[in-house]
Order: C-alpha cells, then structure tokens, then sequence
C-alpha cells in the first residue's frame, strides 16, 4: 500500500490522504457514477448526497427504471443527471442506459437502496481502477448486519458495487436484457479474458432488503424472479469472440 502523500503512477494529480483520496489540478480519467435504480425514493437521496460533489467523481447519473414513486425527483434535488425510463425493464437495461449516456474513462455502479455510503467507500472502489491496479473492482458488504453479509461472503460476484474501466465496457455486448445477470454478465467477461479483478472491502455499508421495501409476501416473490434472472443467464454468453 502507497504511504500518504505518495502519488499513484501516472495520475500524478490523484493523491492518496489518510481514509481519502482527493484530486488537486492535474488532468485525471473522468469518472462517472450509474446509479440503477426502482422505487428507491428513501435511500436514493443519501446515496447521491454522498457521491455529488465527491472529488473523484464527474458526474452522477441516477437511472430511473419506470419507477413510480419519488426516485427521480428526490435524485434531482440532490444534484444528480437522472434519466428516466417510461417502464420497468430492469437492472442490466438501466444500466446500459446510463453507459450510453456517457464516454466517461471509468464508471462506478451503485445500487440505489444502500444503507451507510460513506465517501470512503467510495475512495477504496476507485482507487484500484484510477491507478491502473485493477480493470475492475468488486465491493463486498463487511461489518453492516449478518443476512448481507453472509450473501457477499458466499457470492461475491453478485455484488452490484463496481468500479469499471471503460475498455470492459466496450468489449461486453449489449446488457439490456441481462436483468439482474448483469453482474454474471461482467464476471464471465472478466473470468474469460483474464481481466485483473480485485475485491474491495465496504465496511459498515448494507442495503435495504427487497423485503423491507415491498412487504413480506411481494419482497419474497421479487427475490424469486431476481434469482431466476441470475440462474437464467448463468449459461449465456454475452461477451464478443
């Protein structure tokens, strides 16, 4: 690990402080944060509150996907692009939403319903891309309660916390309709190319489960077509030859 103070390679301008990376003047690859997200308006506001006006990040784009609630009004309040879809069509089509809206170097995707997002977490999820270490960064939930997670302790490459460069983007196909297999989707890229993938630690951060948000009976049967997604798309490739 680089001392405080020290700089990371050729981004000259990113330095490394105690718990924090800051940017002073020099040039650094723009980043951009995509946030997915669906009927999030209790947990979207504190999300955005900590990633607009982070120094590391350009831009924070919130991708609406047919919510029918507050979200996009709540992500605007705080100074957030967001992009609103006219009907639900799930995680892997707002997220190829907010890609294409953006030529950003780096992008960081986040889900909407975090619960303990701290600018820290953010630092530590860049940092590995920003300084050429990693393609790609995997945050695993530590220390926030015990159902979350044991989730990422088990499954890892479920996690929808990535930082991404931009050269993976540009190889993946099309992940409209890869649901909530998107995550599948970039760990088979990363796995099939041998791409340099590292896992993050996120203390203390947790999310909202599904059935908290929806109430018992639809929570649970949301998490059934969630997991259906991800069986379902276990045997695609969506990765050019």
């Amino acid at each position: 690990m680089r001392e405080a103070g020290q700089t990371l390679g050729a981004l000259g301008e990113i330095l490394l402080i105690p718990g924090r990376m800051e940017r002073v003047d020099v040039e650094k690859p723009n980043v951009v944060v995509i946030v997915p997200a669906y009927n999030e308006e209790e947990t979207i506001g504190a999300v955005c509150a900590v990633l607009v006006g982070h120094p590391l990040v350009d831009e924070v784009i919130v991708v609406s996907d047919g919510s029918s609630d507050r979200t996009a009004e709540v992500a605007r309040t705080t100074g957030a692009r967001v992009l609103e879809l006219p009907e639900n069509a799930g995680k892997g089509a707002a997220m190829q939403a907010g890609i294409s809206s953006t030529a950003a170097e780096v992008v960081l995707f986040l889900d909407a319903d975090l619960i303990g997002l701290r600018p820290e977490h953010v630092d530590r999820m860049l940092a590995p891309v920003l300084q050429g270490e990693s393609q790609m960064s995997v945050g695993v939930f530590e220390g926030g309660r015990t159902s979350t997670d044991l989730a990422q302790a088990i499954a890892p490459f479920l996690s929808g916390q990535r930082a991404v460069h931009r050269s993976v983007l540009r190889d993946l196909d099309d992940i409209t309709e890869s649901g909530y297999g998107v995550e599948v989707a970039l760990t088979k890229y990363m796995r099939r190319n041998h791409g340099n993938v590292c896992e993050v630690v996120l203390a203390d951060l947790t999310h909202r489960m599904k059935e908290e948000k929806r109430g018992l009976i639809k929570g649970f049967a949301a998490r059934m077509k969630m997991y259906w997604e991800i069986v379902k798309y276990l045997p695609k490739d969506k990765v050019r030859d």
